[in-house]
């Protein structure tokens, strides 16, 4: 008995090579024809799938005319539980008994020994090393050969699905898949999934089935429908009946009850499976409400995967759970993963919200990463501050230095994100030579590889900050530039408009000796003012409100002051008065012989960066082209005449813009 359960192991191991694997890019390795297909005796239904949802026959049987060698199965007297077993002859053998399996502490460590390996031949040779291997175990070595081949829709190496070790160890998933433990079936399907196996194979069908066959007799906890909710989503998309089923499973099941994991596990569900309709909105209400509650509780992983979730998901209405996520945030700053810190910022960044203790946080991680950590994670940094307008020295002083030395390993994107950031809070760093000199350098060698928006946004970022880019805006100012940045219709987005008029006005005003291309008046705004992406900054209304009735009291008359004034360069003045000659303020309606203008910027907290009274770039450009186009620019910033008592209004006007005079009595 003994030695025929050699042979036949042999004999399944040798003709297993010829089965079970379908590489990414279409070629199969199993080569089952249309005879050869699995296929349900009771409707000669091809497809494991089609025929539960079709017939609702849920146990696979094979026809004996078309019977694969996969479908041969060892004598099962051997065999009356359930685990894998590697022999010290390194052959890999199902030992179906609960007396050899792996305590909770041998299976931890084997997991610390997995995550550790680097490579697939690691994870092999680590199998080959065991003595016991449970089906759990099993699925997690599959996980991790998933892990580090994985690499967009394909592996990286389709050839190790090729090696003995892993064929051997599919080879027992098939035939003892009604043996399995839940856990260790539906985690052993989605592996199966990610490392893209036939969908036809013996293997794949058998572990559809008996998943399906446990679903029926609702056998699963929530964290095994989730893991096979995730599979079939990669095998049948959100339109799938199993997938449904898994859902509703779920659905009857209390939130209050879930474990932390559950959560995040059905969040990530949900990912995929909730279309426009929002079928799932009710269960999703009542896991916000419930999780606002362990938010206190959640690791690292937990908080980034739900805030990911969240993020993909646009549950806006969830602020309550964003906002509880982000102070529990702060604990974990230095101990998130680049990839989970990149996906907690992105979050931030799309809820609009920020905190001041997670701010102090990575001020003080940043300086720590800056030079270590993916090139993903520094400009996820960097587009945070940026987008919430915090300028701080520490964090951006550390980007630019970080930025000066790892620049070209960067992609174009995250150069542009990086600098975008920069110009946006109108911030120059220390080393802001060797900064702009790596940007130039970085345009020199790759100027194609950059995306036409990308590259104007990268230029407009640099001209923010006073960093004129002459010998590349030239380029983009040419008819061929011009159409890339054109859409389907032909037409070029207003704002991307505006960005390319300012871009021009700037070499113009700023560069006197700049002789490159012309702008075309059609690719030019009238307005940089914009209901959405606005190149200015619109006036706090109630700020306005009050310092239009001290000029009212200083100047006797609301018609010697424009409000909102458009000139002919494109910029809104918030208020505008002319002065002849002689000094005397003219009406606004008056166009002869005005002599001088001035210009009131009612500068409110909007045209300021959040936390440093500092003026954003492109309201520190706005004042800079309105003096070299002739404007007195006069500057009235919100924390200067909020603090004014009312019978200080007047005097503080006058001094501001008649600095120089007596008050007139009027």
């Amino acid at each position: 008995m003994a030695l025929k359960l050699i042979q036949n192991h042999r004999l399944l191991t040798q003709l297993s090579n010829h089965y079970y694997f379908a590489e990414p890019v279409g070629i199969r390795l199993i080569h089952t024809s249309s005879l050869g297909r699995s296929s349900c005796v009771a409707c000669r239904c091809t497809s494991a799938g089609r025929c539960f949802q079709r017939h609702g026959c849920r146990k696979l049987q094979m026809d004996s005319r078309t019977r694969s060698l996969t479908t041969i199965v060892r004598e099962r007297s051997f065999f009356p539980s359930s685990s894998v077993g590697l022999h010290r002859d390194s052959e890999l053998r199902f030992r179906l008994t609960q007396l050899h399996r792996p305590s909770a502490d041998e299976e931890q460590g084997f997991r610390r020994q997995l995550k550790s390996c680097s490579t697939s031949r690691q994870v092999f040779k680590l199998l080959r090393s065991v003595e016991i291997l449970s089906d759990t175990m099993a699925a997690a070595s599959l996980h991790r050969v998933a892990d580090l081949e994985q690499e967009g829709p394909a592996l990286r190496d389709p050839s190790v699905l090729a090696d003995d070790t892993i064929r051997g160890l599919c080879c027992q998933l098939e035939q003892d898949s009604e043996r399995l433990t839940e856990a260790g079936l539906v985690s052993a399907l989605h592996a199966c999934t990610r490392l893209f196996l036939d969908p036809w194979s013996t293997l794949m069908v058998r572990l559809v089935s008996e998943s399906q066959n446990r679903l029926d007799r609702g056998q699963m906890t929530v964290g095994e429908l989730c893991t096979f909710g995730q599979a079939v989503l990669a095998m049948e998309g959100p339109a799938s009946a199993m997938l449904e089923q898994a859902v509703a499973q779920i659905q009857k099941q209390d939130p209050r009850q879930w474990s932390l994991p559950d959560f995040v596990a059905v969040y990530r569900l949900l990912e995929g499976c909730m279309g426009e309709d929002g079928k799932y909105r009710d269960l999703l209400n009542a896991m916000h409400t419930h999780a606002v509650t362990v938010t206190s509780r959640m690791d690292p992983t937990a908080v980034s995967g739900v805030l990911r979730s969240l993020v993909t998901l646009n549950q806006m209405q969830a602020m309550p759970l964003v906002i509880g996520l982000c102070k529990q945030a702060v604990r974990h700053v230095p101990h998130f993963s680049d990839e989970e810190l990149t996906h907690v910022l992105g979050a931030l960044i799309h809820f609009g919200h920020s905190d001041h203790y997670f701010v102090e946080a990575m001020e003080k991680y940043v300086p720590t990463m800056a030079f270590t950590s993916h090139p993903e994670t520094i400009s996820k940094v960097t587009q945070f501050f940026g987008r919430r307008c915090l300028l701080s020295p520490t964090v951006f002083d550390a980007v630019a230095e970080s930025f000066v030395y790892r620049a070209d390993s960067y992609s174009t994107s995250q150069v542009a994100r990086q600098i975008t950031a920069f110009g946006k809070l109108g911030y120059l760093p220390p080393n802001a030579g060797q900064l702009f000199r790596k940007v130039e350098s970085i345009l020199h060698t790759r100027f194609s590889q950059f995306q036409p928006r990308t590259l104007l946004n990268l230029l407009h970022a640099c001209t923010l900050v006073e960093r004129f880019p002459v010998n590349f805006v030239s380029k983009v100012f040419s008819s061929y530039f011009l159409q890339q940045l054109q859409d389907q219709d032909m037409r070029i987005e207003r704002a991307v408009v505006a960005q390319l008029t300012q871009l021009y006005m700037t070499v113009k005003l700023e560069c006197p000796f700049y002789e490159g291309p012309r702008l075309l008046p059609k690719y030019r705004v009238k307005s940089f003012l914009m209901s959405s992406r606005s190149l200015e900054t619109p006036v706090d209304q109630q700020l306005y409100n009050s310092v239009k009735t001290g000029l009212v009291d200083l100047l006797g008359d609301r018609s010697f002051f424009g409000s909102k004034v458009l000139t002919p360069y494109c910029y809104t003045l918030d208020v505008e008065i002319k002065l002849d000659e002689e000094g005397y303020v003219l009406p606004a309606s008056h166009t002869e012989d005005v002599y001088k203008r001035i210009a009131l910027c009612i500068d409110g907290q909007k045209r300021f960066t959040t936390n440093v009274r500092q003026l954003l770039g492109n309201e520190a450009m706005k004042q800079r082209h309105l003096q070299l186009l002739g404007y007195e620019v006069v500057q009235i910033p919100f924390y200067e005449f909020e603090k004014l008592p009312k019978s200080s209004v007047v005097e503080y006007l006058h001094q501001k813009i008649f600095p120089h005079t007596f008050r007139l009595s009027w």
